[in-house]
């Protein structure tokens, strides 16, 4: 009866050591798709947690080892949008907001695109310096960067856009209001016509800017990150915009000057009115005869007595 009991023990042993075993043998079976690249960490109960292996991209199954934590990140080119429009990483209006030389905050929008640097090695760094740490999304969520897009959008948030603001800042900080948005000038006593030859120069500028933060932002985020964890980075600055006071008092200047411009032309109308009729008279003096015939002509058709100096001379043609 002992030896059965002894029996029915080893065999319950055994099961609970068996399920775990059977479950971490078929969950130590991995592969990536063709936009994702994984991390391999060490998971097992006696095991470290250190980085194990690095899966590359598309890859076949691959075994990564009992209880292994997977973290997933992107392997294609990413990007990073900041718009008023509300498709932007930040939801609702998100706009970058900067002061001039001249002190106007100007709104920035544009786009940062880049790639995670797949190197072996510095995804290993990688995951150590930022994938064992969670981060705050704008909804408020708590995220490893390697929790799907809401991870990813999380980081990018709180360490990739701070950098971003900072250099858009340096950039702006070095031109006047006018010199990037033309209308800026109809409120800072600049005439409508000097507005529209900055125009000419505010693409000019943009693109100044643009390049410039291209120039700074691979070493600003290498500074800030620690190393080059982002490769191939491209800003497009795509909009350059005033505040809402500011565009207010804009767009009041341009309907003064649109109703002063319609004030001009009914004034030049009228002056050449006055001088065709002034002309047309001068002619009626030197010619009595050509002021009767076109006083013929302005009468209706039928008429069959024509009196001139009579008030009754014109009779209609009865029916």
């Amino acid at each position: 009866m002992r030896v059965r009991k002894w029996a029915i023990l080893a065999v319950i042993v055994a099961i609970v050591a068996a399920v775990p075993t059977v479950i971490g043998a078929f969950g130590g079976f991995e592969r990536t798709g063709g936009g994702e690249v994984a991390v391999i960490r060490n998971g097992g109960l006696l095991d470290d947690n250190r980085v194990r292996q690095i899966i590359e991209p598309g890859s076949s199954v691959t075994w990564i080892g009992w209880w292994s934590q997977v973290h997933r990140y992107p392997a294609q080119q990413r990007y990073y949008t900041i718009t008023s429009s509300g498709g932007g990483e930040r939801s609702g209006v998100d706009v970058v907001t900067v002061p001039s030389s001249d002190g106007v905050n100007m709104g920035i929008e544009g786009t940062l695109y880049f790639n995670l640097n797949l190197d072996h090695e510095t995804l290993k760094s990688f995951d150590d310096k930022f994938g064992t740490r969670k981060f705050r999304a704008t909804g408020g969520g708590m995220y490893f960067p390697w929790d799907n897009d809401e991870g990813w959008s999380a980081f990018l948030d709180q360490i990739i856009r701070p950098v971003i603001d900072n250099d858009l800042r340096s950039q702006v900080n070095s031109f006047r209001c006018a010199e990037l948005v033309s209308s800026c000038s109809l409120v800072q006593n600049t005439s409508a016509r000097q507005a529209g030859l900055q125009q000419l120069g505010n693409n000019a500028n943009i693109a100044k800017i643009q390049n410039a933060v291209n120039t700074s932002l691979s070493e600003d985020l290498k500074s800030t990150l620690g190393a080059e964890y982002l490769t191939n980075i491209h800003f497009n600055l795509s909009r350059v915009t005033l505040p809402k006071q500011v565009q207010d008092a804009v767009d009041q200047a341009q309907a003064a000057f649109a109703k002063v411009t319609e004030a001009q032309a009914k004034v030049a109308q009228a002056r050449a009115e006055a001088d065709a009729n002034k002309a047309r008279q001068d002619g009626y003096n030197k010619c009595p005869t050509c002021a009767e015939i076109e006083k013929l002509k302005a009468l209706p058709q039928g008429i069959t007595v024509y009196a001139p100096g009579n008030s009754g001379g014109v009779a209609l043609p009865t029916r």
